[in-house]
């Protein structure tokens, strides 16, 4: 029996993903010939992105990020993914490219059971998060595609709940500072680089510029408690309305002791890499930022998302360097939190895909199935 794209049981997703289905998907049947025509393939090229401004951290820089672009084939719909990755964080294409190789979807007939098939990738190394993330990415594209809805409603979330987000300003000079700050003059909150001797500076700079509220992101660049928590109550002053990650994921003692007494919400990023994290960082930090590229991908980000919320956490989705293709994947989890740092593909020069639209400073999810793209 032949078996076409509309041909799928959307019960049949919600029970292999774990997940809620939102009202308004109408159910379809499907059946599968078993023959060899209904299997994925699997491919995957590097590519690099461009940087608009040279991006500095508090304790690296660079002008460009190495991706690794996947795509998923199944009976003539692609799903597509990504893994991006910084080099700070380990990975690198040819990491990447020598675990995909590994990666044998072909054993699996219905990539609706996106639970066995993300099991299956997970095993095969205990590392490699970007990586399983460009297949994660890729399967939940080409699912919600055959479904023909978009994850977001796939899982029964309410688009209109989605936050503002951020907009990057890089650690730099005075004048470029300033640069970067008009250029985000559409974006209602921005997220500032700390951690280095000039912290103040930065921020002064910014204050020349706008008033919009800021949250920052140190980076483990703090060394001091005592002379974090002061600089806390002094961003406080300034309009600082989050801190993210203010000294060594090593040090949750020292996290924990800030976030007690700091004024503003603090949030675990390098502390929180998976779901086993998210509630060892309860009472270390007031909340946590998911990233697809540190989780493995959208499936166990929902659930540290929905774990994150039963245990009275915040919830901020943050990203990479990336193009539409992972930010959009990532911004279908954001009406889940009240913070969202989704600006990857606003600070690159060669995106390759169509994907959600920052309106207003807010994030405005389509109605594209899978995870909101187009191919340019």
């Amino acid at each position: 029996m032949k078996t076409t794209r509309r041909n799928f049981l959307v019960s049949s997703a919600s029970a292999a993903a774990g997940l809620a289905i939102a009202p308004s998907v109408t159910a379809m049947n499907h059946s599968y010939s078993g023959s060899s025509a209904g299997r994925m393939k699997l491919t995957y090229e590097p590519y690099n992105l461009d940087l608009k401004h040279v991006f500095t951290l508090a304790g690296s820089s660079r002008k460009s990020t190495p991706v690794m672009l996947t795509r998923i084939e199944f009976e003539g719909v692609t799903g597509y993914g990504e893994a991006s990755m910084p080099p700070y964080l380990g990975e690198s294409q040819e990491t990447a490219g020598k675990f995909l190789s590994l990666v044998d979807l072909g054993q699996f007939r219905n990539p609706l059971l996106i639970e066995d098939i993300l099991d299956y990738v997970d095993h095969l190394s205990p590392e490699n998060r970007a990586a399983k993330a460009s297949v994660d990415i890729a399967l939940h594209d080409l699912a919600g595609k055959l479904i023909g809805q978009p994850w977001y409603r796939i899982w029964g979330l309410n688009p209109e709940k989605t936050p503002d987000t951020s907009f990057t300003i890089g650690i730099d000079t005075p004048e470029v500072v300033i640069e970067k700050t008009r250029e985000a003059s559409m974006f209602n909150v921005l997220k500032v680089k700390l951690g280095r001797e000039n912290d103040k500076e930065m921020i002064e700079t910014i204050r020349k510029v706008t008033n919009v509220p800021i949250a920052v992101d140190v980076n483990q660049g703090w060394k001091e408690k005592e002379k974090a928590l002061d600089m806390i109550f002094w961003l406080k002053e300034q309009g600082i309305v989050m801190i993210e990650q203010p000294m060594s994921k090593d040090d949750p003692d020292s996290n924990a002791w800030l976030t007690e007494r700091s004024p503003l919400p603090v949030f675990g990023d390098e502390s929180v890499q998976r779901l086993p994290d998210v509630l060892k960082a309860k009472g270390i930090y007031h909340g946590i930022n998911i990233k697809l590229m540190k989780c493995t991908g959208m499936r166990e980000a929902f659930t540290m998302a929905k774990v994150a919320r039963s245990a009275d956490m915040k919830l901020m989705i943050g990203c990479m360097t990336e193009t539409s293709c992972a930010v959009s994947a990532a911004a279908q989890l954001s009406p889940l939190a009240e913070f969202a740092d989704l600006d990857g593909n606003l600070l690159i020069t060669n995106d390759l895909f169509e994907g959600m639209k920052i309106k207003t400073g807010k994030i405005t999810l389509n109605d594209f199935p899978g995870i909101g793209i187009k191919r340019i």
